[in-house]
């Protein structure tokens, strides 16, 4: 059974120790890996050698009947304080701890690494700077090592430590190492620049983790908590522009009324000019009100009440940002997508998106590509199924004030729910602007998306015609020759060799249906294609028929249809 080694303490100057915890810099980070890679096992062991649990964290976790590791003390029942994480020896929720070095404080998530709890391994990223991703060294990186290094990499990490534990277990070869090392240096360019630290560790024993390892001498780099000591994290919310989503309207008395929200960008003081979206009014800040009193200025993420110089439309859901670098504003955009949910995603489908407090509905236009998991190579794909990531250009039905995420992560993202459950089935991290896919003017007013059944309206908007019936020699080269030219052209054709009845099913879906002769219905256009015959005189009589349907307005431009119909 192997002792627990008593951490060494470094000789410090008084001055550290003494220094005040808001003098001391703030590291948010992630644990993230595949499953039983040893993530709370490292997380509970730096707890304890930094000395940051508690005598009766420390008993507790010694009397426990549980304990699945090798030695006295199983050091993951720090972290994993769920009876059902406990009796099946997994992490299930989120798990956040505090802890602080003389030199920097830290905020850990402990996050799951079984695939159907990977929202919450998203949610524990989502607020990091820096991830460490835990590769167990007998078994190299697994697809979903490298599924939540990706993850962490579009949620704007920038820092990626690849720790190789179990090492005690493969003989501390550095052969082993190595090679782990080799097989994720190859996904490096796929992860949108994070920079990658190697560190070879054992969690059971404390190789490597808060202070370097004898037992691997030939391993010249960092401990991990001296890697995460020197990691300089990019740049704080509070250096970026001022974005400030209003999350509820305060007014307890005649004469005050305030915004309340958390400021997730940028800094403000009162007398700053500020613009509102949806409206693009711009007004300025009259107070900056806290439980504590008046303010001069704040800063991002400090939460905070608004109030303004003058009386303009600000509600729930609306955003005030500088005038001097403003959001995007728009209903179209493209977002790296996570899809959490067992039922694959749809284009077209009615979603709920929300975005800070502002909840608009929204459809998938079209799946730009997907995340091959394997190589992290960009693939094609029609839909995405359950933890797969792609990229998706979305329409919501009302503008939204957004930022690409890779500038202001706060109002960069947004989650997806299911409007019938109520479940969260995506995340997204806005990429792109986007232009309005289908060419629609539909910026005079908000699209209405429908969820009852499909109108005639909606279905011409989408097809560019209206369900129309064409007399003809079926069997003819013209017929065909014309059927082909509708196809060519992005319309709903059906060529009939007999006929059929009724055929007003038919036409309200929308087809045009190119029947035999003899064929008819009620309430649609009816046209008739004279016989024709010869190379020349086919293209000319399918050209009449091309431009008699235009007469006839059976083909039409999107443009003549107006906001809404074609939703």
């Amino acid at each position: 059974m192997a002792a627990v080694r008593e951490p060494s303490v470094k000789t410090l100057p008084l001055s550290h120790f003494l220094r005040k915890p808001g003098e001391r810099s703030l590291l948010r980070f992630t644990t993230a890996g595949s499953v039983d890679d040893g993530k709370s096992t490292l997380i509970g062991r730096l707890l304890h050698d930094t000395r940051s649990a508690y005598e009766d964290q420390m008993e507790a976790v010694k009397s426990s009947p549980i304990n699945r590791a090798s030695g006295p003390i199983d050091f993951s029942l720090l972290t994993d304080g769920l009876r059902a994480e406990r009796e099946q020896g997994i992490t299930i929720d989120v798990a956040y701890r505090y802890f602080s070095t003389p030199r920097r404080a830290f905020i850990i998530a402990d996050t799951p690494g079984h695939e159907q709890y990977t929202p919450n391994m998203v949610t524990g990223a989502s607020t990091a700077e820096a991830a460490v991703i835990l590769v167990d060294a007998r078994k190299g990186v697994l697809a979903q090592s490298r599924r939540h290094a990706m993850i962490a990499a579009l949620l704007g990490v920038s820092e990626l430590a690849v720790a190789v534990n179990k090492m005690d277990l493969m003989g501390y070869s550095q052969a082993v190492f190595e090679e782990i090392a080799g097989q994720f240096r190859e996904l490096a360019p796929k992860l949108r620049g994070a920079r990658l630290t190697f560190i070879p560790v054992s969690a059971l024993e404390g190789d490597n983790v808060a202070e370097r390892s004898a037992r691997m001498s030939w391993y010249e780099g960092p401990s991990l908590l001296e890697f995460l000591e020197q990691v300089e994290p990019a740049r704080g919310a509070s250096s970026g522009p001022f974005r400030f989503p209003v999350q509820y309207v305060i007014r307890p008395r005649d004469g005050f009324r305030g915004f309340a929200g958390r400021i997730v960008s940028g800094a403000l003081k009162t007398g700053d000019p500020v613009l509102e979206f949806p409206s693009a009014r711009q007004t300025a800040v009259s107070r900056i009100v806290t439980f504590d009193g008046d303010l001069e200025e704040a800063i991002a993420p400090m939460s905070v009440t608004l109030t303004l110089e003058d009386e303009i439309d600000v509600s729930r859901g609306s955003l005030l940002a500088s005038p001097a670098a403003g959001p995007h504003f728009g209903r179209h955009f493209e977002a790296n997508t996570v899809w959490m949910s067992t039922e694959p995603l749809e284009r077209g489908k009615t979603y709920l998106l929300r975005h800070g407090p502002h909840e608009v509905q929204a459809r998938a236009v079209s799946i730009r590509h997907a995340i091959d998991i394997e190589t992290l190579e960009a693939k094609p794909a029609e839909t995405l199924g359950w933890n797969e990531i792609g990229l998706v250009a979305w329409e919501t039905s009302q503008p939204l004030a957004y930022d690409l995420y890779g500038q202001v992560r706060g109002n960069g993202a947004f989650i997806l729910i299911d409007p019938l459950s109520n479940r969260t089935i995506a995340a997204g991290m806005i990429e792109a602007a986007a232009s309005d896919p289908l060419g629609l003017r539909r910026s005079r007013s908000p699209a209405v998306f429908r969820t009852g059944r499909l109108t005639p309206a909606e279905r011409a908007a989408r097809s560019r015609h209206t369900g129309a019936l064409i007399l003809a020699d079926t069997t003819s080269a013209a017929a065909q020759l014309l059927e082909r030219r509708l196809f060519e052209g992005g319309a709903e054709v059906v060529l009939l060799d007999t006929p059929v009845q009724p055929l007003e099913p038919l036409l309200r879906a929308g087809l045009i249906v190119i029947a035999p002769h003899g064929s008819s219905c009620r309430g649609f256009p009816a046209l008739c294609m004279p016989e024709a015959s010869g190379g020349t005189e086919i293209e000319g009589q399918v050209s009449e028929m091309l431009d008699q349907l235009r007469e006839k307005a059976v083909l039409q431009d999107r443009d003549q249809y107006e906001a809404g119909e074609g939703i």
